[in-house]
C-alpha cells in the first residue's frame, strides 16, 4: 500500500520524503507524522512487502537475499512511481532496509534518516552476553525459537485481537491525541496487520539470530553509504536500542555529516510517544 500526501503545489517542488514503518507495523502508525511532515514537501509512506496491506510473498531463507528482496521491492516502488531522489527516513526494521537501500542506492538517496533503526549492534561476546540476559528470557526464547516472533497472535484464533490488547495497552496511550480513551482502532489496526500470513514476519526472523540481533549487523557496514549522503540518527532517550551505535557511526564517517538526536522522554516507537518533538526534529 503506498499513501501519498500532497498538501499544496510548492511541496512538489521539493525533494519527497519516503517513510518505511518498523515490524509489524504499517503506515497507519504515521498518523501523529503526516500532516507535520507533509506540510513543506511531498509524503509517501509504503508497507513494507509482507507487511500491512502489501503482498505476502514467500521469501528466501538466506537472510542476504531477503535482505536483497526487501530494498529491490524499495527500488521497483522507486522507478514506477517515477522519483529520481527522496529523503529516505526508516524506523526500527524500515531503519535497517533503509540503510540497506541506501548502501546499494546512494545516487537515489537525498538524506537518510533512521529512526531508533533495528539491527545495527554487534551481538556482545557470548560470555558478557550470558551474563546480561535473565534466565527467563532465555528460557521463552528457547521455546519460542522455533515459530515466528508473533505466532501467538494467530495460534489465538478469535481471541488475538484481545491478546494484542493485553500485551500491548502501551500502544493505545500512544495514540490518545488522535482516539481518546476507549476507542481502540490502532490496538484493531496492529492486530489486522498482524493476523495475515506472516510473510515479512518469517524473513525478519530470518534475518535474526538469538534475541532479536541481527544476522548481519548494519554498524559495520555503514562506511559503504557514499559520503554525499546526510545521515541523521533519532532515538529515543528511554528506548531498548542502544544509541551509542549513532555515535560509534559519527566517529566512522568523519567526512560525512552524521547528526545524532536523543527524543527525551521516547522509547523506541519515538515517532509515536513524542510526535511533537519527531516532527520537529
Amino acid at each position: 500500500m503506498t499513501l501519498k500526501v500532497v498538501q499544496n503545489d510548492t511541496c512538489e517542488k521539493k525533494t519527497p520524503l519516503l517513510m518505511l514503518h518498523g515490524f509489524g507495523g504499517g503506515v497507519g502508525l504515521w498518523i501523529q507524522n503526516i500532516d507535520a511532515l507533509s506540510r513543506n514537501r511531498t509524503l509517501y509512506a509504503i508497507d513494507l512487502l509482507g507487511f500491512g496491506r502489501s503482498s505476502r510473498p514467500k521469501f528466501d531463507t538466506d537472510p542476504a537475499l531477503v535482505e536483497k528482496r526487501f530494498i529491490e521491492s524499495i527500488e521497483n516502488w522507486r522507478s514506477k512511481v517515477g522519483i529520481d531522489k527522496f529523503i529516505l527516513l526508516g524506523h526500527s526494521l524500515g531503519g535497517f532496509i533503509s540503510a540497506s537501500y541506501a548502501i546499494n542506492y546512494p545516487q537515489h538517496v537525498d538524506h537518510l534518516i533512521l529512526v531508533d533503526p533495528w539491527g545495527f549492534p554487534e551481538r556482545p561476546a557470548e560470555s558478557e552476553y550470558q551474563r546480561r540476559v535473565p534466565r527467563w528470557i532465555k528460557f521463552v526464547s528457547m521455546v519460542m525459537e522455533p515459530y515466528n516472533p508473533l505466532a501467538l497472535v494467530r495460534l489465538a484464533g478469535p481471541w488475538g485481537p484481545q491478546l494484542v490488547k493485553r500485551f500491548r495497552p502501551d500502544f493505545q496511550r500512544k495514540f490518545y491525541n488522535i482516539f481518546g480513551d476507549e476507542d481502540e482502532s490502532v490496538l484493531d489496526y496492529i492486530y489486522h496487520c498482524n493476523a495475515q500470513e506472516p510473510s515479512g514476519e518469517t524473513a525478519f526472523k530470518s534475518l535474526t539470530e538469538a534475541f532479536g540481533w541481527s544476522k548481519n549487523p548494519m554498524v559495520s557496514r555503514m562506511d559503504q553509504i557514499k559520503n554525499d549522503v546526510p545521515i541523521t540518527m533519532i532515538y529515543g532517550a528511554r528506548s531498548w536500542i542502544d544509541y551509542e551505535t549513532g555515535y560509534t557511526i559519527q566517529k566512522m564517517r568523519p567526512q560525512s555529516f552524521v547528526d545524532v538526536t536523543l527524543i527525551p522522554g521516547a522509547g523506541h516507537h519515538v515517532y509515536a510517544d513524542r510526535p511533537d518533538l519527531f516532527n520537529e526534529a
